[in-house]
C-alpha cells in the first residue's frame, strides 16, 4: 500500500534540497536550512521539502545539516555543543533557525524528508514526529538510525510509522541484489524510497536494473542532487520518481 507521504501530490517529486536559496536569497545572506530558505520553496510550489536534524546543547531537534559550525560561519564547535539560543542568534541575519517542531507547525501543507544525522535525534523524534507521520519521510545514512527514529515515533503512540527511505547498507544491497537479478524483497522490506546520487565515484549507482527491482517492490527512486533542467528530463525519462534539487523553482517548471 503506497503511503499517505505520495498520495495526492505530483510524480515525479520535486525535493527542495535543504529549503530554497536563489540569487536574490544569496544576496540577502539567506542560508540553506533555514525558515527562509523554506519558505521561499514553499512558495516556489514545492510539496517536498528535504532537511537534515541535529541537537544542540540543550536538547533540541533543530534543522540543520552540519556536525559543526566551521562551514557556515568558521567556528569549529559542534552543534551539539552551542546553545539553541545562540544558534538562534547567529542563524537569524541568515533566514531563521527552526527545529523540527517549530518546521512542521510553520508549514502544515510542506511534506518533509528527515534526514537523521545523529542518533542523539532518535529519541526526541519520536513525541515531535507522532502527529505529522502522513508527511514525513525519515532516512539516514545509517540504517541503523533510520530503523530507531522510526520505532522511536511508533513507541510515542504514532497509529502510522512515517515514510522511511533506504541508508546506505539498503541501497548497496539493492545494487549489488539488482545486478545479479537476486530478489530484493528482503532488503525493501518496509522501505518506502530511495535517494540515491547516480553515480559514486566511478560506481553508477543508479542502472536501470536498480530502478526495476525498486519499482517490482513498490519503492520509489529520487536522485540528488540535481540541478540541471536537462538531467532532471533525462533521469526522469529513465524512470525515475523523484529529483533532489538545490534548485526546485527550476525542477518544477522543468518536469510540470
Amino acid at each position: 500500500m503506497t503511503h499517505p507521504y505520495f498520495t495526492k501530490a505530483r510524480h515525479p517529486r520535486v525535493l527542495a534540497h535543504r529549503g530554497l536559496v536563489t540569487a536574490e536569497g544569496e544576496d540577502s545572506g539567506i542560508w540553506e536550512n533555514s525558515a527562509a530558505a523554506f519558505a521561499a520553496a514553499h512558495a516556489a510550489g514545492a510539496e517536498y521539502v528535504e532537511t537534515d536534524c541535529q541537537v544542540t546543547a540543550d536538547g533540541d531537534v533543530v534543522l540543520f545539516h552540519d556536525s559543526t559550525l566551521e562551514r557556515l560561519v568558521g567556528d569549529t564547535r559542534a552543534v551539539r555543543d552551542v546553545r539553541t539560543r545562540e544558534l538562534r542568534e547567529i542563524l537569524s541575519a541568515h533566514g531563521g533557525l527552526l527545529t523540527v517542531a517549530e518546521a512542521l507547525d510553520s508549514f502544515p501543507d510542506v511534506r518533509f524528508n528527515i534526514d537523521v544525522k545523529t542518533p542523539a535525534a532518535v529519541e526526541p523524534l519520536g513525541p515531535i514526529l507522532v502527529e505529522h507521520t502522513h508527511r514525513v519521510l525519515v532516512t539516514s545514512f545509517s540504517d541503523a538510525s533510520r530503523r530507531a527514529a522510526v520505532s522511536s515515533v511508533l513507541r510515542a503512540g504514532a497509529s502510522l510509522r512515517p515514510a522511511t527511505s533506504g541508508g546506505s547498507r539498503t541501497i548497496a544491497g539493492l545494487r549489488a541484489l539488482s545486478a545479479l537479478r537476486l530478489s530484493s524483497a528482503r532488503v525493501l522490506q518496509g522501505i518506502d524510497a530511495l535517494q540515491i546520487p547516480e553515480r559514486h565515484g566511478a560506481l553508477t549507482v543508479l542502472t536501470p536494473a536498480l530502478v526495476r527491482a525498486a519499482h517490482r517492490r513498490g519503492v520509489e527512486i529520487h536522485v540528488w542532487t540535481v540541478n540541471d533542467p536537462a538531467d532532471m528530463r533525462r533521469l526522469v525519462a529513465a524512470g525515475v520518481d523523484g529529483i533532489v534539487s538545490d534548485r526546485s523553482d527550476v525542477a518544477l517548471r522543468t518536469l510540470s
